[in-house]
Parts: C-alpha cells; structure tokens; sequence
C-alpha cells in the first residue's frame, strides 16, 4: 500500500477531472464535482491548500478508486 500524497483540493479537483467528472458548483470553500457520465455521482472537495489524510483518503474511496490509482492520476 502506498502512501497518501500531500496534495491540496484543486489538485484532487485536477486529478478527477482526468476520469470524467466536472465542477458542478461551488459554495464558501467547499467544491462539488459531478461524474459527467451515468451514475452522475457527487463528491465534495474541500478547497484547502493541504487535505487531511482522512478527508483525502475518503474522497478516493468515495470516487470508487485505489490509493495507488489515485496515484497514478497525479
């Protein structure tokens, strides 16, 4: 198991744009991505300069992903 990346929320937001999802809205500090294709799943990155490991670690399992997927992405 690799380690988590100490990324900040625009990068996350970079990242999962590259697998199809898109900012669907923003509100205070707070970004809601949505999956362009069907499900149309939703996941709120925080728009922080440095995530929390488990704020981060929650996002990637939420997005149905692998740390060393997550990764790759980077």
């Amino acid at each position: 198991m690799s380690d988590l990346p100490r990324i900040s929320g625009r990068e996350v937001t970079k990242a999962l744009k590259r697998i199809g999802y898109e900012q669907d809205r923003q509100r205070g500090s707070h970004m809601i991505l949505r999956q362009a294709t069907t499900p149309h799943r939703r996941v709120t990155v925080p728009d922080h300069k440095e995530l929390a490991k488990g704020t981060l670690r929650a996002i990637i399992r939420e997005v149905g992903l692998t740390v060393d997927e997550f990764n790759d992405l980077l």
